[in-house]
């Protein structure tokens, strides 16, 4: 396994943060395009929980998050990734993305910018766009993949086919431009062979990296009024580890493992409960997938 620890130090000779910021997007499942709702499992911040508020613009929220790192590590070399987290990040006309995307490589450290979105909101002038941007910094695009099942994106309400996703890491890879899959595993219905498929399938893709994440039933989002009513059940803390195990017994050794579970916002969370305490989790994961070195 290459964790993203490893692969940022033998990069950029040291550690990189993320500085999540909220740029003010929407998505296309929340604009009326395909939907209003969102995907079944988005909070209301567009899975941007974590991310800063999109009134202080992109280089006050970057300024504070770097702030939070400096008061914990004044004295260690490390530099920073502008993460646009919340909603769809190229989902608005490309003169306001360049300006966005600017602001953010202009700020003192930065030295990655990465772009979350969505596999259908990558038409050629925003790739046009991304490849000008790679030249100044790496640029990472990571794609809400989720699963590679048809029926299961269809109850999550995803609102694209698994070929939007082939064809968006084809144009990327063709750009230079790294990508990397986020992929949630717990999702109602799935079995853990077709949640070992989706990871399978996402290391053969030719996307760059993964994160992995836990299912979180959050506060307000339609995946609470399913779990609520008994509809499915969360994975247990032995499952879920259990499951790590078998999943990167699949991935290319060179797939860089960006994430292992993720956590969510503890006032939001519902279930699993057992995630809410990240620490003895991470603790857990290292210990027993070996990870304590790297």
């Amino acid at each position: 396994m290459r964790t993203l620890n490893s692969y940022l130090r033998q990069r950029f000779g040291k550690k990189l943060y993320k500085i999540p910021v909220n740029a003010g997007m929407t998505c296309p499942n929340r604009d009326g395009t395909l939907g209003t709702r969102g995907c079944i499992f988005c909070s209301g911040s567009g899975s941007g929980d974590f991310a800063g508020d999109p009134a202080l613009g992109i280089t006050a929220q970057i300024a504070d998050g770097i702030r939070r790192i400096r008061e914990k590590l004044p004295k260690e070399e490390v530099g920073y990734i502008a993460y646009f987290q919340a909603f769809t990040n190229t989902y608005a006309p490309v003169s306001r993305l360049r300006e966005l995307y600017l602001e953010a490589l202009s700020c003192p450290g930065v030295e990655v910018l990465s772009i979350a979105t969505r596999p259908d909101c990558l038409g050629e002038e925003v790739l046009d766009l991304l490849s000008e941007m790679n030249r100044i910094r790496p640029v990472w695009v990571e794609l809400g993949l989720q699963t590679i099942h048809e029926r299961t994106a269809a109850y999550i309400r995803r609102g694209y086919p698994l070929e939007a996703y082939d064809e968006a890491v084809r144009n990327l890879k063709a750009r230079g431009i790294e990508t990397i899959v986020h992929v949630i595993l717990g999702l109602p219905g799935e079995t853990r062979e077709e949640m070992i498929e989706t990871a399978r399938y996402v290391g053969e893709s030719g996307a760059e990296g993964i994160k992995l994440q836990l299912l979180h039933v959050l506060k307000g989002t339609d995946l609470a009024a399913e779990y609520e009513a008994g509809r499915f059940p969360c994975l247990t803390e032995d499952a879920y580890i259990d499951l790590l195990k078998e999943i990167l017994q699949v991935l290319p050794e060179d797939l860089v493992v960006h994430r292992l579970t993720g956590d969510g916002d503890k006032k939001l969370l519902i279930a699993p409960l057992w995630s809410g305490d990240k620490k003895h989790v991470m603790n857990r994961i290292r210990r027993e997938l070996d990870l304590e070195k790297r």
